[in-house]
């Protein structure tokens, strides 16, 4: 039988120091023993289990019985898709392995910062919180220091999927992660679009389409749980540069308590966290340092 919550984590090898650092910050935070999953593909599992211990603290499944989870879906399609596509899939369907009504979709680059409760992310009835809300102070924040693709790529993508459900008004964003997940949710989605047109969940997320406004525009759409919006869980720096401003600001992770669970490191430029041997030459990891400290220059203005 479902449990009515559980935390999940959907990672692969290189991803797998960034899990260990939010496994250690769970056992210290995870006050009520939330039950933590972690997914890889069955080919990392000898890995995680070699870095992570023997598994007394979180419960491993395969990304590979998710995808098989959903008999619509083509076998071993996440081969085919780019990894950044088959990871956004998978974590959506997590629900269908049957082991939560509810679940926390956590990425590997997140950290606790303080205790939390089931609480924290269901309301008194059962039902979820759901992050939700418009952007704007990062919005405002990118404008500020002129980074306007900021805005500009994240409203479009917001508008494409907003189309796709012929909704009208204006533009929610359930970003950053984690993400409060509902299998209703997902469900309904599956209920009421995908089967319809024939397709799944494989054909619908695609860059211009990402898995977290699907699950908005799904729960605004056919209301499978009331819609209890709530800010986002955690602090997530996007950009490096954002990080230098925020520390310039006087951001510090004791501060960020008082409005935060946890703090969100992007992997994208925390490359010292990537598992294994580097993938980029020498030239290349100097170069992106260089870009990193001229950034941290830049934000001193």
């Amino acid at each position: 039988m479902a449990v009515d919550f559980v935390l999940y984590c959907k990672s692969y090898r290189k991803d797998l120091l960034r899990v260990k650092r939010l496994l250690d910050s769970l056992r210290q935070h995870n006050i009520e023993s939330i039950p933590f999953y972690i997914s890889t593909p069955e080919s990392d599992r000898d890995s995680l289990f070699a870095l992570l211990g023997n598994g007394h603290d979180f419960q491993w499944v395969s990304d590979e019985s998710i995808v098989r989870a959903n008999p619509l879906a083509p076998q071993d399609i996440q081969r085919t898709k780019p990894g950044g596509i088959s990871q956004q899939v998978i974590k959506s369907e997590f629900w269908r392995l049957g082991l939560a009504q509810n679940y926390l979709c956590i990425d590997s680059d997140s950290v606790f910062i303080r205790d939390f409760t089931k609480s924290d992310f269901l309301a008194p009835d059962g039902d979820p919180y759901t992050v939700l809300h418009q952007n704007k102070e990062f919005f405002q924040m990118a404008i500020n220091r002129g980074h306007l693709r900021v805005e500009r790529d994240l409203r479009i993508e917001a508008e494409a999927v907003r189309a796709l459900f012929g909704r009208v008004g204006p533009n929610y964003y359930c970003a950053p992660s984690p993400f409060i997940w509902s299998a209703k949710v997902w469900e309904s989605l599956d209920l009421n679009y995908l089967q319809p047109k024939g397709i799944t969940l494989w054909d619908l997320v695609t860059p211009e389409h990402p898995e977290s406004l699907i699950y908005g525009e799904a729960l605004l759409s056919y209301q499978a749980i009331p819609v209890r919006m709530i800010e986002p869980l955690f602090r997530i720096y996007h950009y490096d540069w954002q990080y230098y401003l925020a520390r310039r600001w006087g951001e510090t992770e004791e501060k960020l308590k008082e409005n935060f669970i946890g703090v969100i490191y992007q992997s994208a430029w925390e490359a010292e966290m990537d598992f294994g041997a580097p993938t980029k030459s020498l030239p290349s990891r100097l170069l992106r340092k260089v870009k990193r400290f001229l950034r941290l220059l830049q934000s001193y203005l």
